[in-house]
């Protein structure tokens, strides 16, 4: 009847809808990405790579590939910075190292990468984990019944066209999504305020950076507003064009009537001279935008990446958002389609994530105002919050998360979470024999349970409660004379608890239940939390 069936069809194979399809592999989930266009990115269109998304590609095995290449094209550590042009006066700083004061917090870094580097990447990892990626694949049409959903695809090379049966669809596929458009979910925000370009350019800029480290340059002068990113050894690179004229009284719309050589005389003002010989590789016209979707779901059909919200690219969130998307919901299915978790637990996908997505977007508007548009006015504009509290200090709040009465505000200092249910559980650095490990690195596919030296008896209630439900936890036991070495002490005071209290941290790394002593300690009391989070009844 089908001539295909899959656990899970993804809809866009560029960067969220490939970490999709990776994510469900890795939980062992037979998923299929269809993508239209014929291979992964071409253009070198620069991603900058949050340390959250970076812990998650830490999490399937990639996050060592991804430094690689991203040492390969881009410095590292480098500022964020306004000028008049790259030949110019400085306006601002906005952060002098991308990766100052941020060591401490993750194991891993924030990177750029071009997202040509990064997909072929991620595309050979979801294949040798099981997933399937066709290219040069357009879905036609789609209806969805009360137990899966029936879609239509076709090649675009051959015409061909096949019918896939799916239990749940993901639909990755883009700010201008069909199948969001279908379903009938609107976009709400502030909609669109530039037409803008971006320009792909080859030239010797290097001499112009007068031995600064810089990772994004904001361009503010009386021709244009934009921002460049410089590729080694700073010969190539990209520069994005938001606004053009009068900066009180801008034309926002830069798409129209554009030439290659009105491209060379922006890229000309904004270097700030016209002594470099400039190559146009090529032009990109896209909307800054700043918008959420109504709803992240309807029925069997979730939402993802910039098909669920849009934002410019001021901060760099948006892909990593969509990644944050995948990587919540990933598991979620995963345990609903192993009969794991009861149907309620992907209700808690949009509980969870339009929030932090909406705060998100908000925080790129205020950035986008702040750094390339002051004439749209601060009227109702958030104000800013620290780049680390919108990458790490996001709060969930939904049936998949157990508060103790300690909750933490919506979006917070992420050195100040102590292990509360609904924040991103902590890091620090431990040690397993010879290894220095952190608490992230035991997170993936299982519920864990965490405790302290004193919390032996915290070990084998998860142990029963987890055997009672079914379900897969991992148990490790930090401090003291246990395979995992706490040298510090710092455990306990990280996580909120005592050296006999206990957490249990979900499969996507975020703590759903905490115990601050070994008071409460028996398996009915575990198995109730892990019920409760996993929408099951007991």
């Amino acid at each position: 009847m089908y001539d295909k069936e899959v656990e899970v069809l993804v809809v866009g194979g560029s960067l969220v809808g490939m970490s999709t399809a990776l994510l469900l592999a890795d939980h062992g989930i037979k998923a299929l990405a269809v993508e239209h266009h014929r291979g992964t990115a071409i253009h070198p269109r620069a991603a900058q790579i949050s340390q959250r998304t970076m812990e998650v590609f830490r999490v399937v095995g990639v996050e060592q590939i991804v430094r690689a290449e991203s040492d390969k094209q881009f410095v590292q550590d480098g500022a964020i910075s306004a000028v008049e042009s790259l030949a110019g006066k400085e306006l601002a700083s906005y952060i002098p190292n991308l990766n100052e004061g941020v060591r401490d917090i993750s194991p891993t870094i924030r990177l750029f990468i071009t997202q040509s580097l990064l997909e072929p990447v991620l595309k050979r990892r979801a294949e040798e984990l099981g997933a399937e990626l066709m290219f040069a694949t357009e879905m036609m049409s789609f209806e969805q019944d009360a137990d899966g959903v029936t879609a239509t695809i076709r090649n675009r090379d051959s015409g061909h066209t096949q019918t896939v049966r799916a239990r749940y669809m993901v639909a990755a596929d883009g700010a201008h999504s069909p199948v969001r458009d279908r379903l009938g979910i609107a976009m709400l925000g502030h909609g669109t305020f530039s037409k803008s370009i971006t320009i792909y350019f080859r030239g010797k800029l290097g001499p112009l950076l007068r031995g600064r480290n810089l990772s994004v340059i904001y361009i503010n002068n009386q021709m244009l507003r934009g921002f460049f990113r410089l590729e080694k050894p700073f010969d190539a690179g990209f520069l994005a064009v938001n606004a053009i004229g009068d900066p009180e009284r801008p034309v926002t719309d830069v798409s129209s009537g554009l030439s290659d050589e009105k491209c060379v005389e922006y890229i000309r003002s904004a270097i700030g001279t016209d002594d470099v010989p400039i190559t146009i590789d090529n032009v990109m016209h896209w909307n800054a935008c700043a918008d959420v979707a109504e709803h992240f779901s309807s029925g069997r059909i979730f939402l993802v990446g910039d098909a669920a919200h849009v934002m410019p690219p001021n901060g760099g969130f948006g892909g990593n958002t969509g990644v944050q998307d995948a990587h919540n919901l990933a598991w979620k299915l995963a345990m609903v389609l192993k009969g794991t978790a009861g149907l309620e637990l992907l209700a808690t996908y949009e509980a969870e994530r339009r929030p932090a997505a909406s705060f998100t977007v908000e925080q790129a508007y205020s950035r986008y105002v702040t750094r390339s548009a002051p004439y749209l006015g601060t009227e109702g504009m958030q104000p800013l919050e620290n780049d680390l509290n919108i990458e790490l200090g996001y709060a969930y709040y939904s049936s998949a998360i157990i508060s103790d009465g300690d909750d933490p505000r919506p979006h917070y200092n992420p050195r100040e979470s102590r292990g509360r249910p609904g924040t991103r559980a902590p890091h620090l650095w431990l040690r397993r024999g010879n290894d220095r490990i952190s608490p992230l690195d035991l997170f993936g596919k299982n519920f864990v349970l965490l405790t302290g030296r004193d919390g032996t008896a915290w070990c084998g209630a998860a142990r029963d409660a987890a055997a009672q439900l079914g379900v897969a936890i991992d148990v490790h036991q930090i401090g003291g004379s246990n395979a995992i070495a706490d040298p510090d002490d710092a455990f306990p005071t990280a996580y909120g608890i005592s050296a006999g209290g206990a957490v249990i941290v979900r499969p996507d790394g975020f703590v759903a239940w905490r115990a601050h002593s070994a008071e409460s300690v028996a398996s009915h009391v575990v198995r109730g939390a892990l019920a409760s989070v996993l929408s099951r009844t007991i």
